[in-house]
């Protein structure tokens, strides 16, 4: 069975939410907000969009960062009986006419992870492009190989039940982790191109990226993964060893 939602983390987009759910609306009806403990002018926004049944809402207490946004709704789609949930950002920086393409991939796909590779236009600030080259160095280097093309784009599709099988941080990292996560657990990877432009703040746009803050917690994330990507390796012969032991007579 196939049954995918919508799910957009947020947390002050009081400009640009109602935007993104209403386009998105126009390719998928079901849709979760998850209202990351956003102030009071994001939070009534998100109301109305509740009351008027456009999106089943969420309600995060406190600022808990994207991937714990996420991973609130990962739940929230599992008791609402969903097998799929395509992320989408609440910034209206992605293609939404692209849905149903990566809806179709992950229907083709229902055990792949599908990821959006993005291709952006002249918005994108310089600084954060010269660091996301530095995460897709990486990724590569954890995953062995050009798995993830691109391991910070936040619009992608992920298998419901394997995804929520991965323990991953809450913070901005949590979008590289868990691709890199999901293939060491061998699910497929498939990239997709998509356009991706970045908001100006008098369209309502707003970045919660902070630039010390987030590149720390992402160059320790990748401390991590490099050293457990390490052991793995080392470890995997050892572990193939072994299986071949309890299956030998």
């Amino acid at each position: 069975m196939f049954r995918p939602c919508v799910v957009i983390p947020t947390f002050n987009n009081p400009a640009t939410i109602r935007r993104v759910v209403e386009r998105v609306r126009q390719k998928i009806a079901d849709i979760v907000v998850v209202d990351d403990g956003g102030g009071a002018e994001a939070a009534a926004e998100i109301d109305r969009l509740g009351a008027e049944q456009l999106a089943h809402v969420v309600r995060r207490k406190v600022n808990g960062g994207k991937g714990a946004a996420v991973k609130s709704g990962f739940e929230a789609a599992r008791s609402l009986g969903y097998t799929h949930v395509l992320q989408v950002d609440a910034d209206d920086q992605h293609d939404l006419n692209d849905i149903p393409r990566f809806l179709a991939s992950a229907e083709e796909n229902p055990d792949a992870l599908i990821l959006g590779h993005p291709i952006f236009d002249a918005t994108v600030p310089r600084g954060r492009l010269a660091g996301r080259q530095v995460s897709i160095f990486w990724a590569a280097l954890e995953t062995g190989g050009r798995a993830i093309v691109d391991p910070m784009c936040g619009f992608r599709v992920y298998p419901l039940a394997a995804a929520m099988a991965e323990r991953c941080g809450d913070g901005m990292e949590f979008d590289i982790e868990i691709g890199v996560r999901m293939a060491w657990s061998r699910v497929p990877v498939v990239n997709l191109p998509t356009r991706v432009r970045y908001v100006p703040a008098a369209e309502g746009g707003v970045s919660h990226f902070r630039l010390w803050r987030d590149n720390a917690r992402i160059s320790w994330l990748h401390t991590r993964l490099c050293v457990q990507g390490l052991l793995r390796f080392f470890l995997w012969p050892l572990r193939r060893r072994g299986a071949r032991a309890e299956m030998s007579p």
